[in-house]
């Protein structure tokens, strides 16, 4: 495969892989637990999430990190495992990837909320994260994905973090937003043009959104970020919202449906497509037979 730099500013669209938290919690997760704890209890579960996704026809796999920052694990008692759930996480989507995807390592946020909002100074998520990135790096990805933030600063300390150790390697950061009758917003207050604004200004080499809502609202929240930059886009949407259903969670957008409003995303200018929150391996089949479909 090409390095993924030059992937990302070929324009070619590519499709990514799914949700793995919400499967490792249907398949072998208790609610409330880490799911990168499962990297240490069934990584033969998080290997095979990866090898379904791989079959589906993903051209990346996301490692099972969205979590594996010392300040997020320390909220588990797991702060000791950081370098080995890092590491770990990268070997089993490595080998689950082989020579047909990319390996995106997943950055989430801290958990921590910043000084003067919070209790936490922005140096001391600037080194949870830099942490992270030193062995995500060691380990070996292809690309760094800066996932759900939605607190600007925190996203561009992650992004910072990932520059600083790994310079050579592109780094995608998504926000999180929700759309209100003034437009979109994360529940922190950041719009669009601001989100544009400050990922650019620290290098984020793509920008998007995932998670918070389904493709019908991230085909619009596209349209928006395409107007301000020539940044590659990157979006990753739910199967739609969480609904509750014998008290189980589910999410109503089928594969089918997904699939048929992925020409409209590419149209507003996306050329990373990938899903977050109840996708799974069906999800991204239909979606890389739409892609495919459209470059016959």
């Amino acid at each position: 495969m090409r390095p993924f730099a030059e992937r990302l500013a070929s324009g070619d669209v590519l499709v990514g892989d799914g949700a793995h938290g919400t499967m490792l919690f249907e398949e072998v997760l208790k609610p409330g637990e880490c799911p990168e704890s499962a990297i240490l209890s069934h990584p033969e579960v998080v290997k095979g999430i990866a090898g379904r996704y791989t079959d589906a026809g993903a051209g990346y796999i996301e490692t099972n990190t969205f979590g594996a920052t010392s300040l997020k694990l320390a909220m588990s008692g797991l702060e000791n495992e950081t370098e080995t759930i890092n590491n770990q996480a990268v070997s089993l989507a490595r080998e689950a990837a082989g020579d047909s995807a990319y390996v995106i390592a997943s950055c989430g946020p801290t958990g921590k909320m910043l000084e003067p909002y919070g209790d936490t100074k922005p140096v001391t998520v600037y080194d949870s994260f830099r942490m992270q990135m030193e062995f995500l790096a060691s380990a070996g990805v292809d690309c760094v994905f800066i996932e759900t933030m939605i607190d600007l600063d925190e996203a561009k300390l992650a992004v910072t973090a990932a520059k600083d150790v790994m310079p050579n390697i592109p780094v995608a950061a998504m926000m999180t937003f929700d759309q209100t009758p003034r437009g979109f917003f994360t529940i922190m207050g950041v719009t669009v043009e601001a989100a544009v604004s400050g990922l650019t200004e620290v290098g984020a080499d793509a920008i998007g959104s995932n998670c918070g809502t389904g493709i019908d609202q991230m085909i619009e929240l596209a349209k928006e970020f395409h107007r301000h930059t020539v940044l590659p886009l990157i979006f990753q949407p739910n199967a739609g919202l969480p609904q509750t259903k014998d008290g189980k969670i589910y999410y109503d957008e089928t594969p089918a449906m997904m699939a048929a409003k992925v020409p409209a995303l590419i149209d507003a200018g996306v050329s990373i497509v990938g899903g977050c929150c109840g996708t799974t391996p069906e999800h991204i089949r239909a979606i890389q037979e739409t892609v495919s479909s459209l470059s016959r």
